[in-house]
């Protein structure tokens, strides 16, 4: 059973074009990327997302 993506696809390709990647997607699919790549849009993806948390937190 495949698993159930978290990140929306949009911004994994957002993410997948500022690494430099995004054109291995696109020949490839996500398949296609190496396993580095994928750890790095993991990496930052949380980076993003503890950003607008600190940012919803300091607009209390």
């Amino acid at each position: 059973m495949p698993r159930k993506g978290i990140m929306s696809p949009r911004l994994k390709e957002e993410i997948a074009k500022e690494l430099g990647f995004y054109d291995v997607v696109q020949r490839e699919g996500w398949g296609g990327i190496k396993a580095r790549d994928a750890g790095n849009m993991v990496k930052r993806a949380i980076e993003m997302a503890e950003r607008a948390s600190n940012e919803q937190e300091n607009n209390k």
